[in-house]
């Protein structure tokens, strides 16, 4: 192998593992954990449930509530 192929093999590795951890922490933030769990043996569940609305009460939906209220309480000032 040479350097360069090593280069890219690391680089889109790590970028690869960044983005799947990323998709997984949002899919369980949702509150789909068993897609989150199961992502783990097929990552493309993980898709699945970061795409997916996220469910009533999950800290998402919390949080995302949260934020809209702020946005419109400063339009309506």
């Amino acid at each position: 192998m040479t350097g360069l192929e090593t280069f890219l093999l690391i680089t889109l590795g790590v970028l690869y593992i960044g983005l799947i951890m990323t998709v997984c922490m949002v899919t369980f933030q949702k509150g789909h954990w068993l897609l989150g769990i199961l992502g783990f043996f097929l990552p493309l569940l993980w898709l699945v449930g970061a795409i997916l609305p996220a469910k009533r009460g999950s800290s998402y939906e919390v949080r995302e509530a949260r934020r809209w209220e702020m946005q419109v309480n400063q339009m309506t000032r």
